[in-house]
């Protein structure tokens, strides 16, 4: 899948869209959980909104309500961190979302996953060297994405590893970060600094 990286690269980040806004008021729900997601990651409140952020905040109380549900999702559930990664990643890559792949390919090395855990997950479930859990949790992202339904041998898998409150918050993950891809891509939202893309490891 995406064997041509730059043509790929191209389709969803240029011509942009939708410009990002520079200036404009920030809904006090959206910067209480853009605050949530800065500590999650060990960063400072940035001084300026990233592309994404700045690209939504033409639609406020979207806007607010969609980065609050991430930020829930992100600090409130009780996935272990890199099986999270993981799955945002696995989806970040079956959309060809360079924009999402590239953030959470930083995000993903600040819990532990290696650059080459992070090439590996272009692979997916059936490459080797992933856990039972971790191989649970991408063929969920994979079967997700391409079925819209999950089957009944990876529910197993995952209930093996995972209590119900997890599954269901692995649910959640999975769309949400569909939700991401679909509007960074449709918008062709422009990478940030130091956002290499899809060819980021």
């Amino acid at each position: 899948m995406w064997q041509d990286l730059p043509a790929r690269m191209n389709e969803v980040t240029a011509p942009v869209r939708l410009d990002p806004l520079e200036e404009g008021p920030i809904p006090a729900r959206a910067s209480d959980a853009i605050a949530r997601l800065c500590t999650l990651h060990n960063q400072a409140m940035p001084d300026k909104l990233d592309n994404f952020y700045a690209t939504l905040r033409r639609s406020p109380d979207v806007f607010a309500s969609f980065i609050q549900l991430g930020a829930d999702i992100a600090t409130q559930t009780t996935l272990p961190e890199r099986e999270r990664e993981l799955a945002i990643l696995r989806t970040g890559w079956l959309c060809g979302a360079p924009y999402q792949w590239g953030e959470h390919v930083r995000a993903g090395k600040t819990v532990g996953l290696t650059s080459e855990e992070i090439t590996r997950v272009r692979e997916g479930s059936a490459a080797a060297g992933w856990s039972d859990a971790e191989r649970a949790v991408l063929a969920a992202a994979e079967e997700l994405h391409h079925h819209a339904a999950l089957s009944d041998g990876t529910w197993a898998a995952l209930s093996a590893h995972f209590d119900e409150r997890q599954r269901l918050e692995l649910l959640f993950l999975v769309g949400h970060y569909h939700l991401n891809a679909f509007v960074q891509n449709a918008l062709r939202t422009p990478l940030n600094p130091g956002n290499a893309g899809l060819g980021a490891a």
